[in-house]
């Protein structure tokens, strides 16, 4: 079975629509209107309804950059949100960034709960997780807030340096920022004999490691999945595989994760979306998760 999971309890963010390319969010007390490659439908309320509710709005340059329009220039580039669940308790600072993002992905929060939940089944008092691609740390400060002790890793500075005030917004400390290509660590750490309880995999579909190292998410990803299951502890673990690639579907997700690790136990796949106050669904991204238990 193909599962459809979205978040149900995020009370600091809400999907209000999507359509004509673009989606309408609200984070706190802010509602954002921004490019969405996925919504090749059309809007569900009217112009003037996302005119009405829009503080503030991406307007696109090129495909990689833009500009923020505010209604009002007392309007934040900066502010914080809130995710709770029935486990853990993070905050986490978002931003006005040039390429639309604004340091979170919302759909993701269905991952973080299978992460707190998943920590807290584990026997091993400090279990070990690891996340990959780990961009501004929000799956790593659920990971810390749940027990874990944490290794960060992220090709880019500039994203763990936000990750660390996302840590210290949320009164948490000693997780492991590291900035690295992802498959060099994973290789550095297999030589190293290390193991880890929890691996979180959120991979783009191209990148750039810090000396310049190419990835690109179908011909990387084998590789990746080969090298990183060798890192899990045999006793007790869960591993989660993430994609955001229009090509990619559960089914390859799948294939992928039964091929590297034939041992597999508990393995669910699907996809991921937010649900609009609209009524409509807007897909983001495949995933597959499994545990020992």
């Amino acid at each position: 079975m193909i599962s459809l999971l979205t978040p149900t309890h995020w009370k600091d963010y809400e999907l209000i629509d999507c359509g004509d390319f673009e989606k309408l969010e609200r984070f706190g007390n802010l509602v954002l209107s921004r490019p969405e490659p996925q919504a090749v439908w059309k809007k569900t309320l009217s112009d003037q309804e996302w005119k009405k509710q829009t503080h503030i709005r991406f307007k696109g340059r090129s495909a990689t950059s833009g500009e923020w329009i505010k209604n009002s220039v007392k309007l934040p580039d900066r502010w914080n949100v809130e995710y709770a669940n029935n486990d853990v308790t993070i905050n986490l600072r978002l931003g006005l960034t040039s390429f639309k993002h604004v340091g979170v992905f919302p759909e993701q929060a269905v991952n973080w709960d299978y992460i707190s939940s998943s920590i807290k089944k584990f026997k091993t008092p400090v279990p070990k997780v690891l996340n990959l691609f780990a961009y501004t740390g929000a799956a790593s400060l659920i990971a810390k807030a749940a027990g874990a002790d944490t290794t960060h890793v992220d090709s880019i500075k500039q994203v763990v340096n936000w990750a660390n005030e996302n840590q210290e917004l949320s009164k948490l400390k000693d997780v492991r920022w590291v900035v690295e290509d992802a498959l060099k660590f994973v290789k550095r750490e297999l030589k190293r004999g290390k193991k880890y309880n929890g691996i979180i995999l959120d991979p783009p579909a191209f990148g750039h490691g810090p000396n310049g190292e190419k990835w690109k998410l179908e011909d990387h990803i084998q590789e990746m999945m080969l090298e990183v299951v060798q890192l899990l502890d045999e006793q007790e673990h869960f591993l989660i595989l993430n994609t955001y690639s229009l090509g990619f579907s559960s089914v390859i997700v799948e294939n992928l994760i039964k091929t590297s690790f034939p041992q597999v136990k508990n393995l669910e796949t699907g996809e991921l979306y937010l649900q609009a106050t609209s009524g409509i669904k807007l897909p983001l991204g495949v995933f597959g998760k499994f545990n020992s238990f």
